[in-house]
């Protein structure tokens, strides 16, 4: 058995032992998390606990009725597919086993460092109501997208690099199609987004996939409607999520009142018809215009408000983070991005990241707790590199008042990053990682370099309560 089998095997236990089998909706897995969705009103007691004891686990974060389980890139897609083959091969009289109810906590299965357990609790009820529900399966449909944005987004960026410093290879061939390959992913927007959105509200992908391309048909060019040209792509992944949305409704409808031995040839037919056409009259226009208004909002904040509110964005994105807000920032930097090539909102969140990085490191100086510093010293690497999990939710979370030091941080970067209006051409990476995709590599670096610093200081300023080794207290009564 692989590591990674082993893991999930482990996973699969836990879930066992809380009597959550029959509960599990769906395993799946983003850049960095293994997220077990539930179908009851919350996550199983216990098992958020239970997981993040496991060898190998970086840190859990309940949402809502989702558990997700840090496992850091790469390592969570693997572990995720071991967990579903587990699950298909688990048999069904111990997939119904009653959870072990005489097993007594003791001391150690409590948390030792900080009290971030009472606060996660507050997180999950906040961020399952209905609201907050909606806008993370609106992000979940940009999930599996995250990385054709990072592979596209990386090449323009490295491009960019070499058109600036080697003006004289844009007109060779090798340039042009790797230009072209940069662009592959926003070709191809409008068909992901639409067929992961009909997969999302449970209707046919394939529906969304037709119902998003006829929205980017360059033949609607040569259409007139009412003495209107039709513009093809208008209101672009907008649009998109509006006549997905729509279009789910009316497949579920149809498919209980078409008779089945209809529903194949007449179900289809009719849910792209009524919503296409509903789409080009109605939602295409609406959807034309919510984009206008988000784009400018975004970029008139941004040249309007400059270093100010980027401070804001970076200082207040953690708290936003665990409020569950962020969610709806997703479809926001896909739009930012289809229209403009570049989303000028993720450097300046970005920086959230760096000010953890910073006020972990100064933890790090200060504390005497040496599992904390164990904890610091294995996830500062990834921290680095845009995985900011394991600091928020085992290190400044915890701790309190690093948390505030590091979203300090946030602002000192986002405020550097929004004054000189730096754009990334990619979506789910941050940390150094992002600065290869940045229009502006070393302005991006500096207001890196702001964030850590600044969350450095500000945690050094601020101070903080080191925690009780528990493993050395016998030889230290008086505690750290």
């Amino acid at each position: 058995m692989t590591e990674n089998e082993t893991l999930a095997r482990q996973i699969l236990d836990a879930v066992k032992k809380r009597d959550g089998l029959a509960h599990l909706e769906r395993a799946y897995s983003c850049m960095t998390r293994l997220r077990l969705a539930f179908d009851a009103t919350s996550i199983p007691d216990g098992l958020a606990d239970d997981v993040a004891k496991i060898s190998g686990v970086l840190g859990t974060n309940p949402s809502g009725t989702e558990l997700q389980i840090i496992l850091g890139p790469g390592k969570a897609a693997n572990v995720a597919v071991a967990f579903n083959e587990l699950l298909a091969a688990q048999d069904v009289a111990a997939a119904n086993e009653p959870a072990d109810t005489t097993k007594k906590t003791t001391a150690a299965d409590q948390p030792q460092i900080g009290d971030g357990k009472a606060l996660h609790a507050k997180i999950r009820a906040r961020n399952a109501t209905p609201v907050k529900l909606f806008f993370r399966r609106i992000a979940s449909i940009f999930i599996p997208i995250i990385p054709g944005f990072i592979a596209c987004g990386l090449i323009n960026g490295c491009l960019n690099v070499v058109a600036k410093c080697w003006p004289d290879v844009t007109t060779g061939p090798l340039f042009q199609l790797l230009a072209i390959a940069g662009s592959t992913v926003f070709w191809g927007l409008n068909i992901l987004v639409g067929r992961n959105a009909m997969e999302e509200f449970g209707g046919t992908p394939v529906l969304g996939a037709i119902l998003g391309a006829l929205l980017a048909h360059p033949g609607l060019a040569n259409v007139q409607l009412a003495s209107r040209t039709l513009v093809p792509g208008r209101g672009g992944i907008i649009s998109v999520l509006l006549v997905a949305i729509l279009a789910c409704g009316i497949e579920k409808r149809l498919r209980r009142c078409v008779p089945e031995t209809l529903s194949l040839f007449v179900t289809p037919l009719v849910t792209f018809l009524a919503a296409g056409a509903i789409a080009i009259v109605l939602l295409q226009p609406l959807g034309g215009f919510l984009s206008d208004a988000i784009g400018g909002a975004a970029t008139g904040a941004i040249a309007a408000g400059g270093a100010l509110t980027g401070a804001i964005l970076g200082g207040t994105f953690l708290p936003m983070v665990m409020l569950g807000i962020h969610q709806t920032l997703t479809p926001i930097h896909a739009e930012l991005l289809a229209r403009y090539g570049v989303t000028i909102l993720l450097p300046v969140l970005a920086m959230a990241g760096g000010g953890q990085v910073g006020a972990s490191f100064a933890v790090y100086l200060r504390t005497k707790n040496a599992r904390l510093k164990k904890i610091i010293a294995s996830a500062l690497p990834v921290g680095m590199l845009g995985i900011g999990e394991p600091l928020i939710y085992g290190v400044t979370l915890p701790l309190g008042k690093p948390f505030l030091g590091a979203c300090i941080g946030g602002a000192c970067g986002g405020a550097v990053q929004a004054a000189f209006g730096i754009g990334a051409a990619t979506l789910g990476i941050s940390g150094l990682p992002l600065a290869a995709a940045t229009d502006n590599i070393p302005v991006y670096l500096l207001g890196l370099a702001c964030a850590y610093i600044g969350g450095f200081v500000a945690t050094l300023v601020i101070g903080f309560d080191d925690p009780v080794d528990e493993t050395s207290h016998t030889e230290h009564p008086e505690g750290v």
